[in-house]
């Protein structure tokens, strides 16, 4: 025992060597998720007569649908993998456990069978709601309370994330080109295998990180049971959940397609959130944690908004590139999941630059702060859409359109996701109550899921409107978005209070570093 502890407390290059367990386990888990996203949607629309081997032969619309839905449940389930590792078996085992699902998941994927393809996604599903949320939460506890270094071990595990999936994209459809689809679900099998293999091997690393909770430790968490409780007690925030489930039932036997009652199920969920966000509301007792509150759903919806576009990536934007553009360069088609490569390879090369100048930006007294680099990011990725219709017209005027809009929507896509994305996370849970900050987490994914969701019925929507609408709309719609946010910047500050101004400031020397980064 003594020396897994002192093993745990080793460093390497200023870091503690857990943290590079957790960043190769990450990255070979999102090489696995994000190799299968890369071809998941043009395998399910490939005919049996596909270069690459038969696919199951559906339409455009059936495959947004179920892309729609498998992205928003991949993060939903985010939320009972927290509770669970929350209330049973500690982050560790949950991620553990999460892994081997995931192996299972991509293992079945490789049967060329109908069957396998439902249960691999279904075990994905589960994989990935077991693993994200909790690893994530391990980096967290890597790190006592204010140690400065926090901010840049977080870093390093998203460089883990943007290398998976960069190592992915680029290597998936050169073996599905090769060997077929099922050697690519297979390739992902392989990559998770590696990543259960560096976490159990690098267990030592980890002592006193994520073990199982305490009895002392669940008394502090916030009870969902004792939550719903309380709104039995609350004649009119329990009378706007009934309307809100009856509305969602009515839903369910109403709505037209095959996936009425997943809607149905979908309203109803969310409309036990609204019940829960409003005993969240009802139970915090200072007016600083009810206006931080109101901040953080707000950011939830701009979650929501900068996923529904940014997915399109793995739903409308990888079937417009594998059916509508020329992908000929030198002779060599270049195959549609390394496009979605381009998005890794753009955070490779520029989130250096786009940390520095929001760095700079906050040190010379501009307005940086969190909420506004997301409405920006929203605003920056939205314009990405501009590319794209550029591509419709380009397609529509010869019959075929440029890999150069592709390339240009994607770097725009990337600049976005670098303002927003890695400030959000933090942004939640510098506003989250500290008794509801896991619960706050989960919700968080469970708006990028719902992001995704979104992203599928835009992709649905295009078979009835045509691309350019829809690309366009996109366009005006979250550059309309970041605009009202921005415009709604400083009410909004004053409603955190300070949050983010209670951050230790940055040393001298850190401050340096960014300096002279560019």
């Amino acid at each position: 025992m003594a020396n897994a502890i002192a093993a745990s407390k080793q460093e390497l290059w200023g870091h503690p060597k857990g943290l590079y367990v957790l960043f190769l386990t990450e990255m070979w888990e999102r090489f696995s998720y994000y190799g299968m996203r890369a071809i998941l949607v043009i395998y399910m629309i490939a005919t049996a007569t596909d270069p690459n081997g038969p696919g199951l032969g559906w339409t455009d619309l059936q495959a947004y649908q179920l892309y729609g839905w498998y992205v928003m449940l991949v993060y939903v389930v985010s939320i009972p993998g927290g509770i669970l590792a929350d209330k049973l078996l500690g982050q560790k085992k949950t991620v553990l456990f999460g892994a081997i699902t995931l192996v299972l998941g991509h293992g079945t994927l490789a049967i060329e069978q109908d069957w396998a393809f439902f249960a691999g996604l279904g075990l994905i599903i589960l994989g990935v709601g077991m693993l994200k949320p909790n690893i994530s939460t391990m980096v967290g506890g890597l790190y006592k309370k204010g140690d400065i270094r926090r901010d840049k071990g977080f870093s390093i595990f998203y460089i883990g994330i943007n290398l998976g999936s960069l190592l992915a994209t680029t290597l998936v459809g050169l073996v599905v080109a090769e060997w077929g689809w099922h050697a690519g679900f297979g390739m992902a099998g392989v990559a998770m295998l590696l990543g259960l293999i560096v976490y159990v091997g690098g267990q030592k690393y980890l002592e006193g990180v994520g073990n199982k909770p305490t009895e002392e430790s669940k008394a502090d968490d916030v009870s969902i049971p004792e939550l719903f409780g309380k709104l039995l007690k609350s004649p009119l925030h329990l009378s706007i959940v009934v309307v809100l489930l009856a509305l969602s039932i009515y839903a369910g036997f109403t709505f037209e397609g095959v996936d009425h009652w997943g809607y149905g199920a979908l309203f109803i969920f969310l409309s036990l959130v609204v019940g829960m966000m409003m005993m969240i509301y009802k139970e915090l007792k200072t007016k600083v944690d009810k206006d931080r509150f109101i901040v953080l759903l707000l950011s939830f919806l701009i979650v929501i908004v900068f996923w529904g576009a940014f997915e399109q990536a793995g739903g409308l934007m990888s079937v417009y590139t594998e059916t509508k553009t020329d992908r000929m360069l030198f002779g060599w088609e270049v195959p549609t999941p390394m496009f979605q490569g381009l998005n890794a390879g753009f955070i490779t090369l520029f989130a250096v630059s786009v940390a520095s100048f929001w760095a700079r930006r906050k040190m010379k007294g501009k307005e940086a702060s969190s909420i506004f680099k997301m409405a920006v990011g929203t605003i920056i990725m939205g314009l990405g859409f501009v590319w794209m219709v550029a591509a419709v017209k380009d397609y529509e005027a010869g019959g075929s359109s440029s890999m150069i809009w592709l390339v240009l929507a994607y770097f725009f896509h990337t600049i976005g996701e670098l303002s927003s994305s890695p400030v959000s996370l933090s942004f939640i849970t510098k506003l989250a109550p500290a008794k509801f900050a896991s619960l706050m987490m989960g919700l968080y994914f469970a708006a990028t899921g719902l992001g995704g969701k979104v992203a599928g019925i835009l992709g649905e929507n295009s078979a009835e409107y045509g691309e350019y609408t829809i690309f366009a709309g996109i366009t005006i719609f979250t550059v309309l978005f970041g605009l009202l946010v921005i415009a709604l910047l400083k009410p909004l500050k004053r409603l955190t209070h300070g949050a983010e101004e209670e951050e230790k400031d940055m040393s001298r020397d850190e401050a340096e570093v960014v300096m002279h980064e560019n």
